[in-house]
């Protein structure tokens, strides 16, 4: 008869060898390799910025939004309100109307001039560097916070937007749909140098091959390791 001491140990035993009898972290570094061998390590942010607070807000407004319309929409925002100073006085109605092609930009405009306030307010109109400083501001959330702490801080994150949770788990690094515990899924199974590098990857990988309708799986180069390879070809 088998001990429970036994028992819970095979289970994490198992928690680290889901496929096969390849450690996680194995895995984990193989994906990464194969993924620098096509992609590349270049790391590039998709939305256009100049400052730190155009960065911020730029990604308030891509939540449920392209990185495309996103920039199109900012191109003209940001002569329009040329400071955080100026996004705080802003007219909420006037900025709705200067968002509107956007997603949720009630929502948004609100959030937007609120954080741009705390920021005068609380930071001197500085976008503040810490993922508990950044998440207390109007509008950003873990993922927001860590788009900021990587491109503008250099502070390795990873960000879990809809690529990285949908293409994560069907590379069977993660079994969860909470974004937050997806980012601490990644964090201890990536090589750190790589949790930003992993994120463009996985966004450039998400919008041209491992789409989440039709994924064009016979144009993957990764597919030894999807865990849904046989369900989507099929």
């Amino acid at each position: 008869m088998i001990g429970r001491a036994a028992l819970e140990y095979r289970a994490q035993l198992f928690e680290y060898l889901p496929f096969g009898d390849m450690p996680m972290k194995k895995r984990a570094q193989e994906i990464v390799k194969i993924l620098d061998e096509n992609l590349g390590t270049d790391y590039k942010c998709y939305l256009n910025y100049d400052t730190p607070w155009q960065l911020l807000i730029s990604t308030i407004l891509s939540a449920q939004c392209t990185d495309a319309r996103v920039n199109i929409v900012t191109k003209d925002l940001y002569r329009k309100y040329d400071s955080v100073e100026s996004f705080a006085a802003a007219d909420l109605k006037e900025l709705e109307n200067d968002i509107r092609s956007i997603g949720f930009y009630h929502s948004k405009a609100k959030n937007i001039i609120g954080c741009a306030k705390m920021l005068m307010e609380e930071y001197n109109g500085e976008v503040p560097g810490t993922i508990e400083q950044l998440t207390s501001l109007p509008g950003v959330g873990r993922k927001t916070a860590n788009v900021i702490r990587g491109n503008i801080f250099d502070d390795p994150s990873v960000v879990v937007d809809t690529h990285v949770k949908r293409i994560s788990k069907r590379l069977g690094l993660t079994k969860e749909d909470d974004p937050e515990k997806i980012e601490y899924d990644l964090m201890k199974k990536l090589p750190k140098d790589h949790w930003i590098i992993y994120n463009m990857q996985i966004i450039s990988f998400g919008r041209t091959i491992c789409t989440a309708r039709n994924p064009k799986c016979d144009k993957c180069f990764i597919t030894e390791y999807c865990t849904e390879k046989k369900s989507v070809v099929e």
